[in-house]
């Protein structure tokens, strides 16, 4: 690409070297783990950070969208208190006072969470969900919700009760989903990190579309909770962030067991957050290289142009890299009929009451799960037993696998979904995302990461897959990545 068509480059790491010095301006584009030094040597307090957050907000949410509820007078009693307590000398959480806007669907105790939907507009929710519960026990202060599709259903978001949330790199364009508001709200500026969800891309799309890292964990980390499904699989929460060492760091503070979930932490599962903090280069590491997957996707042509450099890339940090590919000949299937269940299971009760309210797409997507047979159930179960054996063979000659993360660029913010890669069309919606479907059907992590930029300056990610459980390894080799790359220093051209 020219160099025309990239955007500023902003040095982040040395914020005190440029002018000016108020928190608004020095603490835009830091780090999480910063922001959390930085009040714990009481270089900046808890109060002049929600302010400062509150008036990025004030400044980008107008032509981004991104932002749907505010919560300050809250924020602000939030981080009066924990100012106090540090004054005063008491021990405090590592991210006490930072301040960080959550995903709409993550129900956070006294503030509205809508889902996207007409349905729920005005519901105030009682309690947090388990990601927003651990993040407060870290410390952070919640500030307000970010966009969403309606339900989360759909990898672009608007919705009725909110509208589109655009992208902060070219507000005509898609800022991805489902969790969209999320990830805007990272690139462009107002926080360093925040959570999410992904069952078919969900934090990883976002990611690609806005050039930041977005995670998707193995199950277990962050567990399911009775009496929700708390053996679900394909749907995961997890983080977003300008550096993968800050979704290092949320991790290794969020996740963990929990009485009301059967399933955590996976088997086998290394624990080593930290060895994201120091990666260096990638000396024997094997990699699976293949852009489209093994041919099983279509991909844009500018998108193969930047993703297919990335395998230079990677040798040249001393990985080996080669051109194979996990088996997933039967993750397009098993997908399909996960998601199908899943929406049955978690919105059959709003679409029996209020089926009229629900877009399209998300009342075809909960009729399908309802109509499933026994035939169709004990498929998705065998396809799953299938799965595991496949993986466990490309996993025992390679430590992960990269490919894109989207098949295509951001898309016009006006269209619902791209209809044609390359001049093909997409048999139907799910078809241009099965970059991020497939893997998902696999149960293995997946960190989508910033890789370029094509010829306009739109951002393009490179998706890192490990094992089951192998999340740690998997950051470890996206920070290598990061550092040798550092796509991600490069920020929206947003006027402020």
């Amino acid at each position: 690409m020219n160099s025309a068509s990239k955007p500023a480059r902003i040095d982040y790491k040395n914020p005190r070297d440029a002018e000016p010095k108020k928190p608004m301006d020095t603490y835009t584009y830091t780090s999480l783990r910063y922001t959390a030094q930085a009040l714990s040597r009481k270089e900046v307090s808890a109060t002049e950070l929600v302010d400062a957050h509150f008036a990025r907000i004030d400044a980008i949410n107008p032509q981004v969208n991104a932002v749907v509820t505010l919560d300050q007078d809250r924020a602000r009693q939030t981080a009066q208190q924990i100012d106090n307590d540090r004054a005063s000398g008491k021990t405090l959480p590592p991210l006490a006072g930072v301040p960080m806007t959550h995903k709409d669907t993550h129900e956070a105790a006294g503030m509205r969470t809508t889902w996207g939907s007409p349905i729920y507009k005005d519901h105030v929710s009682h309690t947090d969900d388990l990601i927003i519960a651990r993040m407060r026990e870290a410390g952070i202060i919640p500030t307000g919700k970010t966009n969403v599709p309606e339900f989360a259903a759909g990898a672009h978001t608007f919705n009725p009760v909110f509208g589109t949330t655009v992208n902060p790199y070219n507000t005509t364009k898609s800022a991805a989903g489902s969790s969209g508001g999320a990830a805007v709200v990272i690139a462009a500026g107002v926080q360093a990190a925040g959570d999410g969800s992904d069952m078919g891309g969900s934090l990883r799309f976002p990611a690609s579309f806005n050039n930041i890292a977005g995670l998707r964990p193995s199950n277990g980390w962050l567990p399911h909770l009775a009496p929700k499904n708390p053996y679900g699989w394909i749907a995961q929460s997890g983080f977003m962030a300008r550096e993968v060492a800050d979704i290092a760091l949320l991790m290794k503070l969020a996740s963990g067991p929990h009485p009301a979930g059967p399933v955590a932490v996976p088997p086998g599962s290394s624990t080593a957050w930290d060895d994201a903090l120091t990666a260096e280069n990638l000396t024997g590491v094997r990699v699976g290289f293949s852009t489209d997957l093994g041919g099983r996707v279509q991909v844009d042509a500018q998108v193969r142009h930047v993703i297919d450099a990335q395998a230079e890339v990677f040798a040249g940090l001393g990985a080996h890299v080669t051109g194979a590919c996990p088996d997933l000949d039967v993750a397009r299937r098993l997908f399909r009929l996960e998601r199908a269940f899943e929406f049955a299971f978690g919105f059959r009760e709003a679409y029996e009451l209020h089926g009229d309210l629900m877009k399209e797409s998300l009342r075809t997507n909960i009729e399908a799960g309802l109509a499933m047979t026994p035939e169709e159930h004990f498929e998705r179960v065998r396809l799953r037993g299938l799965m595991w054996p496949a993986l466990a063979e490309f996993f025992d000659t390679h430590d992960v696998f990269v490919c894109t993360t989207s098949q295509v660029l951001p898309f016009d913010a006006s269209e619902e979904f791209p209809t044609h890669i390359n001049g093909e069309v997409m048999e139907d919606y799910l078809s241009w995302m099965e970059s991020a479907t497939l893997i998902s059907a696999t149960g293995c992590p997946a960190i989508s990461v910033p890789a370029g930029f094509s010829e306009d300056g739109l951002p393009v990610g490179v998706q890192i897959v490990g094992r089951p459980g192998a999340d740690a390894h998997v950051l470890r080799v996206a920070a290598a990545y990061e550092a040798a790359t550092k796509h991600a220093w490069h920020h929206p051209p947003l006027q402020v």
